[in-house]
């Protein structure tokens, strides 16, 4: 085929403006080993990917279960609420503590006070019982 001929057809290929049987007559032409040397960056390009139509991949792939990466999920959920349920559980005990202590110091200064008060009321009285005795001795 001619030259400029391919070179149309190569720059029309570039532009996307061929068609199936432009791209096979480029193909075909790519294949023999007489390229320009001007054209050999092509050459490359068709022959690779008529190399590479024919490739297969032969190893296996494993996929992982997306049942276990669930499960996994579930334990994690579980965990994360029993966590958070005995977290609950002791800030709710500590906070009783925290409470009562609170109110026994509140009743123990409540005590102390009426002690205090019952102490001078019975010293007044002592004194009055003083007074009384020295008022009939007399």
């Amino acid at each position: 085929m001619e030259l400029a001929n391919i070179e149309k057809l190569v720059e029309k290929y570039l532009k996307a403006e061929t068609t199936l049987q432009d791209e096979k007559t480029l193909r075909t032409y790519f294949k023999e080993s007489t390229v320009p040397i001007h054209l050999q960056e092509y050459a490359y390009l068709f022959n690779y990917f008529t190399n590479t139509k024919n490739e297969t991949f032969a190893k296996t792939i494993e996929l992982e279960s997306k049942k276990s990466k669930k499960s996994i999920v579930n334990w994690f959920s579980i965990a994360a609420s029993i966590l958070l349920l005995f977290s609950i559980l002791i800030g709710h005990q500590a906070y009783k503590r925290h409470q009562a202590k609170k109110q026994f110091e509140q009743i123990s200064k409540g005590l102390r006070l009426l002690s205090l008060n019952l102490k001078k009321g019975e010293v007044a009285v002592s004194s009055l019982y003083v007074f009384q005795n020295t008022q009939i001795n007399k």
